[in-house]
């Protein structure tokens, strides 16, 4: 075993310094069809956590060694846990990365929705990658994490191994995507049994969340791309895609100050940036992190559009101040 663990070492060695340090650790909850893995709860606050030796939300912790998510992993396809040079190389718990203390809950308000939903789309042409994460917005700890790659609709299969190559190949992540995407009309069927397991949504609730809303860094992702993608695909847009929060919105008339993207505020709020921009789970989860900061600052966070249920394509912007 000594030995199959230095020889993996070897290998993982030969990778280069920019894919070894942005390779992907997009962790989530695997739904695949009735697995489920829910993040572990090892950053639940506890007396201890008031220590000033907790890691706060604030900053990462320096001494941890950092290890990118295991991919197959977040789409319940991982099988290697039993293999000890596999789990030594990387991470498979989903919490790691977006830490909580008692600290941090000091200055937090009551906010008007139970959960929200942080959702970072990517793909120009058509979606490529969905990941969605459940922040509690009471503790504002990490729920759960869903993430699928999603293999395009419409474009030939030329097209898509030069689309994915150019866009996760840089960061080693094409062959994950390759063997784990799934159409959009599947992934969004198991988005909605995630979300029904979670009691966040239903059917008989006419399609709207329960006590949840999304979170986005800008309104592309839902006010145009989704709704552009279920054409694409030829399904009808859901329901619970009618309203969303655009931080940016709410970032401005908290702080005052204008950020035009995740980078800019979290360069404001100095959050370090972690794992690769533009990998869709990595910005998911640092997206998180500005949202759990601006809660423990006491932002309260409020829907800032809504589609008109008579025509979606009409959306009105409810902050009078916002970007543009």
């Amino acid at each position: 075993m000594a030995s199959a663990l230095s020889a993996f070492r070897v290998s993982i060695s030969r990778i280069s310094s920019f894919r070894a340090r942005q390779f992907s650790y997009p962790a989530t909850s695997g739904l695949a069809h009735t697995k489920r893995i829910i993040c572990s709860s090892s950053h639940s606050l506890s007396p201890s956590d008031t220590s000033s030796s907790s890691v706060s939300l604030m900053g990462t912790n320096e001494n941890a060694r950092w290890r990118p998510m295991c991919l197959y992993y977040t789409h319940g396809k991982c099988t290697k846990m039993d293999d000890p040079a596999h789990l030594e190389v990387f991470n498979h718990d989903c919490s790691k990365e977006l830490p909580v203390t008692a600290a941090d809950l000091k200055g937090k308000k009551p906010q008007e929705f139970d959960f929200f939903l942080v959702l970072d789309l990517e793909g120009k042409v058509e979606i490529l990658e969905f990941p969605v994460l459940i922040v509690d917005a009471r503790t504002m700890q990490v729920v759960d994490l869903f993430h699928r790659f999603v293999r395009p609709t419409k474009m030939s299969e030329q097209a898509i191994n030069k689309y994915i190559e150019g866009k996760y190949g840089e960061v080693g992540v094409d062959r994950v995507w390759h063997d784990t995407a799934i159409p959009f009309k599947q992934v969004v069927e198991e988005f909605e049994g995630w979300l029904a397991e979670h009691g966040l949504w239903g059917k008989e609730t006419d399609g709207a969340l329960n006590d949840a809303a999304f979170v986005t860094c800008g309104n592309w992702d839902i006010k145009t791309k989704i709704p552009e993608q279920c054409v694409v695909a030829n399904i009808n847009l859901p329901q619970y895609f009618m309203e969303w929060i655009n931080l940016k919105d709410v970032y401005l008339n908290f702080y005052g100050r204008e950020a035009r993207g995740m980078v800019s505020m979290m360069k404001q709020c100095g959050i370090r940036l972690m794992g690769s921009h533009h990998l869709g789970i990595d910005d998911t989860k640092n997206i998180t992190r500005v949202v759990q900061r601006m809660l423990a600052d006491g932002a309260v966070f409020k829907i800032t559009a809504r589609r008109s249920k008579s025509n979606m394509r009409n959306v009105e912007f409810l902050f009078k101040n916002r970007i543009k």
